[in-house]
């Protein structure tokens, strides 16, 4: 009896192809298991064939025998298995073809080819023959079905259709088809083609016919001489898209407040539309968590609101395969309003009821929907009976009202529900979930490819719910009706063949079935008999490095498997033992190359069909060495420098000296040389200061060292012999040696480098040690910079390497190159971890965490904790693990018990002293219960007393942290006054039964929640208790403003209190006169609540006056605004502002902050250079000194900078409405700043400045206001400037005198009057003078025919009238007309009118209205009248 193997070596170690996790990979050898089938695995590099874990068959050895039924694998058999795990452990080499080395990225021999495709698809499921074309040629093989069109084939109609089917085989198969069961003869329809060496079909609409006629259900069928292979049963359907019914809308009229919903109803489709909805306009929907559209494509409306009644709504759907949308008829909305909506709880919209169920198969996704009603909208919140949501699967989509479950597995069955709620109510849906499964596979039919006499099986195992059925075809043919075969037996899901020979080859199907779906899966039985074949290239050649681990491959083909064996040089003895190993799998290791092992290697495979052989070239090299390293160098700026690097490599193979700088690749430049055994850098600068890495390779292998190169800045020559040399870093100390060598000690010594010119003050010694964070240094321990040998002391267990830091004034020098190594001895541990902690991360959990010891506490390798812990007070047996990490989670714990913990380290050689008791809590879970009897009791008008009953212990759940209060404003009891209901909580710590609540504001309604918290969260809330807070005193009026227009009056305004706090009874007014240190009588002014202006006459005009204004409830006044009146003219000389710089505009809206100067500084000042402006200005200068800061006018402080970091020197230069700020600092460049300032109704606002932004300018400002500012570092706002004050100055300029009192103006006004007089005396002299004037002398331009006014003869025009006016223009007709509608007769007379005298002849006033017309008619003898002399004058 004959069976096909597959044998060889695998590649290089991590080359193997990837088997699946769930598989047993080619790469592993297994144990002795009843394995009755053999797969084909070939594996890249070499192209290895081996059986996998899908082959389960008998094994035979070379005579042919055959096993009992207990069938395990032969020895030969196992060695396939075992033989690619020695693939792993191929050392460093390369390999050639004959001379030729195969390099990266080459082509590989067709044979590896065929190897690496037959592991690759062994290993998805699928049996393949090798593709090695002699092979392909010899090996026969069933047909398989490799592309095929999907179960439901949706076409589109204006496309031919196209019924893909592709199968494989030797010899090629042939095709045909059947049409709901029924053979299809393609070759009477002429519209039905097959493509050629396929049987894929084309149905071809250019010459006529309806797609529809093709609907049904079609199979492929693909045979050979030894079997049929299926296709699915492919459904084929015709895309529709149907057009949407026409009909007519009627408005849908609907009350404001009440739910709606406006259906779609979409015409069916195939596939199904998508619906969308939008406006006849095409403009979309806005969707929110009231208006949205659900799963069905209808649109609900939680609650319609007035603004919906805006657009039309119109359903649009969109068919995928014919790329159309049709759209429904638009809805239009008609609301009827009311006084107001009322609140209404919530109701369900869809689904309807409180239950409904739902079916969903397992691996689709589950969509659960809940569209509520009510006003204010309401909430929809997820839950599922019994459990949680799983997280991982489930999202919430359409705002919480759709819920998705993907991948729907058996697990997500049961009751799911969502709540509605909103303040006024809620209301829940239950929606039972059951979840059915088409067939799905646990053990898919695979080919199976055999050995004449060998046995086999093939499984065909699914499940479903319900439970799917199985029935078995064999070349399309079912089982019963198939000819009989007694090696063939059927147990259900299997069918059994044992003894099998070439007649058995064939195709058998498995079809597995129920109500939601089917399975169909074709497998062949092969069986082959086929001679050894090598796979890989011959005469291969590998080279290796000396003393390296090699491995030497010879892959195979066969059938029955071969076996095989390694010679060397032609030697009759075959190679294993000593230097040589050879795997099960048939892999030749050589564990130490050495050059002995030169020469050329034989495989030889054997079965009872004959031999086929091999060779392996070894070549031995020398390793790659870097024997002159390249050193630590400390260089002058502008210097040259060299670093060595000389090579020693083997001679046959090309060797490439390259160089890193800081790990990257160095650009070697003009200033750079590099040679085979050194780098040479010229006028060395900063930048070339970092670490070098000198790397020699060869195409085998490559060693590199790294030197780190320090560049010093230039120093100053001495000017004289005395003159300070220059002072460094001091060099790295060097010779590190250990002696006096202990169990816990150690001496170092080191020989110290040079100090640069500067003294070395400490010594640092570190230590690394390569267990725990290798590559890692760590400080050791400090010694003066006076000696040079220490005593070390150190823990058991750590493998030591120790350096040397230096240092002085000026820094650390590099550190010193390590020194040797040394480990101590073991020991058990002598501490145990600290910070040990027990938590709840859930409720029924506990989480024992610690700080883990660090590797000078280890004392001893693979350290370890015992962690135990017990139920406190209780007499239970501990419970006990041993964890290697810092943590350990306690699962199914009760909710909050105490525990008591010890966690003991332990290593290697013993455990660590007994631990202490910790004591733990498991997880907390939300508390069950709130407070009860909650009693409120107002203590004034902006606190609360409460008192509550405390819950028990056992509904706490956890640690009780504190009792908490949740309050909002509900509204105020002042009518239209908005309020904030923003939610605000107090807290109240402990146990505790009573507590106050502040800071609320008087005269308001309010709500109140307690709830008891422990570390999980909130409890339940209590009954929401409401109260009302008293009336209060208000707030300070807003935006008090005092202007002062003149010397006699000053205006008072302000606005009403931000917070009345009550109802307003009036406004209090107290005000007194000041004169330096002199205070006058306070007079005290009430006014009406609606009152918001006064107006005050002044005593005199030299006196300030100080405004305090207060606003009044019944229950007193509240806090009051203060304001000072401007200072009079001679209390405050204005000089020129300084030179005006670019200022940085920073707008600050809202904000009121200006005014005059008011005080001086107190130091001594240097006058600063002023340019002259149009408005005075003033300036206002702090120091950083601790006196109080004042302001003056027109100066500058000039200071020193302090030693620290300060700011000093602000200098504020205000306007009306703005005001220029600058000031000093010591910090660095970027430093950024913030300016604050308050106005007098103590308003407070910042201003943030980037870097270097001076001068800033704070706009918004208010005329005749009082502010106060500082300007402090945004990093550290505990550096200040000192508090400024500065004063805007009045929009009025306060120091102008009444223009009326000036004896100029009054001079002016009488000798205009007096001139004026004069015109009217002699306009009344030319008037008296009488007489009618003739209208025109006919000179130039006569008025047209059409000129009425020619005939009335009554007209008083001068003789330059008939001219053409400037402005006017020559109609077509001759006639003059004018460009200005202005210019008609009505405009120049007074009041509209013309001026007449006796005779009714008219006097012109031409001259009036147009000062150029006037000096061409100076010769006119029209009389003037008096007002237009006037006129004419000014």
């Amino acid at each position: 009896m004959r069976r096909l193997a597959a044998r060889g070596a695998a590649g290089d170690a991590g080359e193997a192809a990837a088997p699946a996790a769930d598989r047993t990979d080619c790469a592993r050898g297994r144990g002795r298991s009843p394995w009755r089938l053999i797969d084909l695995c070939a594996i890249w590099d070499s192209g290895v064939v081996l059986p996998a874990a899908d082959w389960k068959g008998p094994s035979s050895g070379v005579a042919g025998r055959r096993l009992n039924k207990a069938e395990v694998l032969s020895s030969v058999q196992k060695a396939q298995f075992q033989r690619l795990e020695a693939a792993r452990l191929r050392g460093p080499g390369s390999r050639e073809r004959g001379p030729v080395l195969r390099m990266a990225g080459q082509q590989p021999p067709p044979g590896v080819l065929a190897a690496l495709l037959l592991c690759l698809l062994s290993l998805g499921g699928a049996i393949e023959i090798p593709m090695d074309p002699s092979i392909q040629n010899e090996l026969s093989q069933p047909p398989t079905i490799t592309k095929q069109s999907v179960k439901d084939h949706i076409v589109d109609p204006r496309d031919n259709i196209l019924i893909e089917c592709e199968a494989k085989g030797n010899p090629a198969p042939s095709f045909h088809w059947t049409r709901n069961s029924r053979f299809f003869n393609i070759a009477k329809d002429p519209r039905v083609s097959m493509r050629r060496r396929s049987g894929t079909l084309v149905i071809d609409f250019r010459s006529g016919g309806r797609p529809e006629e093709y609907e049904g259900e079609y199979q492929c069928f693909a045979r050979n001489k030894f079997g049929t292979a299926l296709s699915n049963r492919i459904r084929l359907q015709v895309s529709k898209s149907p057009l949407w019914p026409k009909e007519n809308l009627d408005p849908v009229v609907v009350q404001e407040g009440a739910p709606l919903t406006l259906q779609c109803n979409p015409p069916p489709g195939l596939p199904s539309p998508v619906i969308f909805w939008m406006s006849s306009s095409m403009e979309p929907i806005t969707q929110d968590k009231r208006v949205s559209q659900g799963h069905n494509g209808d649109l609900y409306f939680s609650s319609v609101m007035l603004p919906d009644m805006q657009t039309d709504y119109s359903c649009n759907a969109r068919f995928h395969f014919t790329h159309t949308i049709q759209q429904k008829n638009a809805f239009t909305l008609k609301v009827l309003t009311t006084r107001g909506v009322a609140e209404r709880t919530p109701s369900f919209m869809y689904p309807q009821g409180t239950a409904s169920s739902q079916m969903v198969l397992r691996g689709m996704d589950l969509l659960l929907e809940c569209i509520a009603s009510g006003v204010p909208t309401p909430d929809i919140a997820w839950y599922k009976k019994g459990g949680d949501l799983p997280s991982d699967k489930a999202k919430f989509e359409n705002f919480n009202k759709a819920l998705r479950i993907t991948n729907v597995s058996e697990e997500d069955s049961g009751e799911y529900f969502c709540l509605a709620s909103n303040k006024m109510g809620s209301i829940r849906h239950t929606i039972s979930v059951r979840v059915k499964a088409a067939p799905y596979w646990l053990d898919e039919p695979k080919n199976l490819i055999l050995a004449p006499g060998e046995d086999g099986r093939l499984v065909c195992r699914a499940s479903g719910n319900p439970k799917p059925t199985v029935q078995w075809m064999v070349n399309g043919e079912p089982l019963q009706s198939a000819p009989p075969n007694p090696n063939r037996e059927v147990a259900g899901d299997t069918i059994i063949f044992r003894d099998t020979q070439i007649s058995s080859r064939a195709v058998y199907q498995c079809n597995t079935s129920n109500e939601h779906g089917y399975l169909l899966a074709n497998a062949f039985v092969s069986v082959l008999d086929v001679p050894p074949r090598m796979l890989s290239p011959r005469n291969q050649l590998i080279r290796v490095i000396l003393y390296n681990r090699t491995r030497l491959d010879c892959p195979f083909f066969g059938s029955p498997i071969p076996t095989l064996r390694w010679f060397k040089n032609g030697q009759g003895s075959n190679l294993d033992g000593g230097n040589y190993h050879v795997y099960e799998n048939g892999s030749l290791e050589i564990k130490m190359t050495r050059k002995e092992d030169q020469g050329i290697y034989t495989c030889v495979a054997t079965n009872i069909l004959g031999k086929a052989e091999n060779q392996v070239h070894l070549e031995v090299k020398d390793p790659t060495r870097i024997y002159r390293m390249p050193e630590d160098q400390v260089a002058k700026r502008g210097t040259t420098v060299q670093l060595e690097c000389r090579v020693k490599h083997d001679p046959s193979l090309k060797l490439t000296v390259s160089w890193l700088k800081d790990d990257e690749p160095l650009y070697v430049g003009n200033r750079m040389k590099k040679e085979d055994e050194s780098l040479t850098i010229f006028g060395v600068a900063e930048r070339d200061q970092g670490s070098y890495t000198c790397i020699a390779s060869t195409e085998l292998d490559q060693d590199l060292a790294k030197a780190y190169l320090t560049v010093l800045a230039d120093q100053a020559t001495p000017t004289n012999r005395l003159a300070a040399l220059p002072k460094g870093r001091p060099d790295r100390p060097r010779d590190l040696e250990l002696t006096d060598l202990a169990e816990r000690s150690v001496r170092l010594t080191w020989i110290p480098g040079d100090d640069n010119n500067s003294p070395i003050t400490d010594y640092v010694v570190q230590f690394e040690e390569d267990q725990f964070q290798p590559g890692v240094w760590h400080d050791h321990s400090k010694f003066p910079g006076s000696v040079n040998s220490a005593i070390l002391h150190l823990s058991p267990y750590v493998n030591y390497q120790f350096r040397v830091i230096a240092v002085n004034e000026v820094g650390s020098s590099h550190p010193s190159l390590p020194s040797e190594r040394y480990r101590t001895s073991g020991a058990p541990p002598e501490s145990n971890p600290a910070d040990v902690k027990g938590e709840g991360t859930r409720k029924n959990n506990m989480e024992i965490t610690w700080t883990p010891m660090n590797a000078t506490s280890a004392f001893g390798p693979n350290l370890r904790y015992i962690v135990k812990w017990r139920r406190r007070e209780t007499r239970e047996a501990w419970s006990n693990v041993t964890v290697w990490g810092s943590r350990h989670v306690v699962g199914q714990t009760p909710v909050y018990v105490p525990y008591e913990i010890r966690v003991q380290a332990e290593n290697d050689f013993g455990k660590g002293p007994e631990p202490d008791t910790v004591i733990g809590y498991s997880g907390e879970d939300y508390p069950r219960a709130a407070p009860t009897d909650v009693k409120i009791r107002v203590l004034n008008s902006t606190a609360v007393s409460l008192q509550w009953n405390r819950v028990y212990s056992d509904t706490v759940q956890g640690q009780l942290r504190e009792y908490r209060a949740y309050y909002w404003r509900e509204s105020s009891l002042l009518k239209n006054l908005w309020v904030s209901q923003k939610r605000q909580q107090a807290s109240f710590p402990g146990d505790r039964l009573r507590g106050v609540v502040s800071r609320l504001f008087p005269y308001s309604n309010y709500k109140l929640e307690m709830v008891v918290v422990n570390g999980r969260g909130d409890g339940p809330r209590s009954e929401t208790k409401e109260f009302a807070t008293p009336e209060g005193v208000p707030s300070a009026p807003r935006r008090f403003r005092v202007r002062q227009p003149n010397l006699e009056m000053i205006h008072l305004e302000w606005d009403h209190p931000e917070h009345p706090n009550g109802i307003l009874t009036g406004y209090t007014l107290k005000y007194v006169a000041f004169n330096g240190t002199k205070v006058g009588k306070q007079i005290v002014e009430n006014f009406s609540p609606n009152q918001t202006k006064f107006t005050m006459q002044r005593a005199d005009p030299v006196s300030r006056y100080r405004f305090t204004l207060s606003a009044r409830t019944q229950v007193g006044s509240g806090e009051a605004a203060t304001e000072e009146s401007p200072a009079p003219p001679n209390e405050a000389t204005p000089t020129a502002a300084p030179p005006t710089l670019s200022p940085t505009t920073v707008g600050a809206p809202g904000t009121v902050s200006s005014t005059d100067a008011t005080a001086t500084v107190a130091t001594e000042a240097t006058a600063a250079p002023i340019v002259p402006t149009t408005a005075p200005a003033a300036v206002t200068t702090t120091t950083a000194t601790e006196s109080p800061p004042t302001t003056t006018a027109g100066t500058k402080i000039h200071e020193s900078a302090p030693d620290k970091q300060s700011i000093w020197n602000v200098t504020v230069l205000p306007n009306s409405k703005w005001a220029n700020i600058t000031w000093k600092h010591s910090f660095g460049p970027g430093t950024d700043f913030v300016v604050e300032y308050t106005d007098s109704n103590h308003t407070k606002k910042t201003v943030p400045v980037k870097a270097q932004a001076q001068p800033i300018q704070l706009t918004d400002l208010y005329p005749g206001m009082t502010y106060t500012l500082r300007v402090y570092s945004r990093d550290n706002e505990g550096i200040s400037s000192a508090i400024i004050t500065f004063m805007t100055s009045s929009a009025y300029t306060n120091n102008q005198a009444d223009i009326a009192t000036q004896g100029w103006f009054i001079g002016l006004m009488c000798a205009i009057a007096l001139l004026v007089l004069i015109l009217l005396i002699v306009c009344f002299i030319k008037r008296s003078r009488g007489g009618k004037y003739p209208v025109r002398e006919k000179k130039d331009v006569p008025l047209g025919p059409e000129d009425p006014k020619e005939e009335d003869g009554s007209f008083d025009y001068s003789d330059e009238d008939n001219k053409p006016l400037q402005g006017s223009q020559t109609s077509l007709d001759g006639t003059i007309k004018q460009q200005e509608s202005d210019d008609s007769l009505v405009d120049y007379g007074e009041g509209g009118e013309g001026q007449f005298n006796e005779d009714g002849s008219f006097i012109g006033q031409y001259t009036v209205k147009k000062d150029k017309e006037e000096t061409e008619g100076n010769e006119s003898s029209e009389a003037t009248s008096p007002v237009n002399a006037i006129y004419s004058l000014a």
